[in-house]
């Protein structure tokens, strides 16, 4: 399960986002920690969870920074218009 959606990242503010990803660095430096330490970590298929989040969430907040999720929205709009118009 994912640790948080990609529908959410878009919604959020980018104050938001970027509280977020200093939150899932925090979490994934300790348990990078904990394995360095040579300890058991619960689950380890959460590091890989929380590096994918931290990407996601600092993608969209490059595409909203160039503007590049406005124009997939606009074309998205157009798309909706034109089978409407077909049917």
């Amino acid at each position: 399960m994912p640790i948080i959606r990609l529908k959410d990242i878009k919604d959020m503010s980018a104050e938001e986002r970027a509280k977020k990803v200093s939150e899932l660095r925090t979490e994934l430096a300790r348990l990078k920690t904990m394995v360095r330490a040579g300890g058991a970590v619960e689950n380890p298929a959460r590091i890989r969870e929380l590096r994918k989040a931290i990407a996601q969430i600092l993608t969209i907040a490059h595409e909203d920074k160039l503007g590049l999720r406005k124009k997939e929205e606009k074309t998205a709009k157009k798309k909706g218009k034109k089978e409407k118009k077909t049917k």
